[in-house]
């Protein structure tokens, strides 16, 4: 599935032009592992568990999506994981001895209780580091969505922001990326307690495919259903047509769970409503598509509102 490498596999050690501070992520936001690199990223990689077996994801440089999501639908039933303290203590504290403060841009903080072993962390590590600056921020999304937060931030960090140029930006990118998804199979949603077990049943005999959207706290809620995922895919259209800015100033994101054929129609339905864009096609990793469940498809966009 993945390969096993150390908490520090994707930990660097340059810093942004005239930056004295470094940038990190987690793999919770989804960016491809060769635009990391790009980047210079640090990345804190978040666990996820397969057949008692635990992984840590590798922004898909060596993930096999089709063997995950396989093993899902014959049945498997993989978990994640929170961060413990000493995790988030191997990342940080190297980058605070050397004399680098850290900004972290993390996924949404309503999504999971690692944040809180992160904050631990983050208070004892101030109290031995004093002179070093800590700072996070929150992007009140997850998958693409914190990714393209991400993104545009750290190419703001890669221009020689400084952390309060940094908060500034991020705050308003923030507030105008948007993401929305379709799941195809509701029983992933209800092992995550987010339908009944009735809703289940009727909704995979109906054909319901329920459309989810990140809010502005960072939740995901349920937003609309419709039966049948071409009706679906049709309704992340008209979310995007409705809420859409500047979609040709900003990359426009789809993420699909092992459902690539449906990913291709629905750019195609894009570029036959809005002409050439810069769009992003790939897979969703394992530790949210352990959530999703196969056949998940989302769209992450500029927007006049999350």
């Amino acid at each position: 599935m993945n390969r096993e490498d150390g908490p520090r596999a994707f930990l660097k050690h340059k810093t942004g032009e005239n930056n004295m501070y470094q940038l990190f992520c987690d793999s919770n936001c989804e960016l491809w592992h060769t635009t990391v690199k790009e980047l210079g990223l640090n990345v804190i990689r978040m666990p996820y568990i397969v057949d008692d077996k635990e992984y840590l994801y590798d922004m898909g440089e060596s993930t096999d999506f089709k063997a995950f999501f396989d093993n899902m639908r014959a049945g498997g039933v993989p978990k994640t994981a929170a961060l413990n303290e000493y995790a988030y203590t191997e990342y940080f504290e190297p980058v605070l001895a050397r004399g680098e403060d850290i900004y972290y841009i993390t996924f949404s903080h309503q999504m999971s209780g690692t944040f809180n072993a992160m904050k631990n962390v983050i208070a004892q590590l101030k109290e031995k580091y004093p002179e070093r600056e800590i700072r996070f921020k929150d992007s009140k999304s997850i998958c693409m969505g914190s990714g393209m937060v991400t993104y545009y931030g750290a190419l703001k960090y890669k221009e020689g922001a400084t952390m309060d140029e940094l908060d500034s930006y991020l705050d308003d990118m923030i507030a105008h990326t948007t993401m929305y998804f379709a799941v195809n199979d509701l029983t992933y949603l209800y092992r995550g307690g987010r339908v009944s077990g009735i809703s289940k049943v009727v909704g995979n005999l109906l054909g319901i495919k329920p459309i989810l959207y990140v809010n502005e706290d960072g939740k995901i809620v349920n937003v609309n259903k419709v039966k049948g995922f071409r009706k679906a895919l049709a309704t992340l259209l008209d979310y995007l047509k409705k809420k859409g800015i500047e979609l040709d100033k900003y990359k426009l994101y789809v993420l699909h769970a092992d459902c690539e054929d449906e990913a291709n129609t629905f750019v195609n339905n894009v570029k036959a409503a809005f002409g050439e864009l810069d769009i992003t096609v790939q897979p969703i990793g394992p530790v949210i598509g352990a959530h999703c469940g196969p056949g998940t498809l989302g769209i992450i966009f500029h927007a006049k509102e999350k």
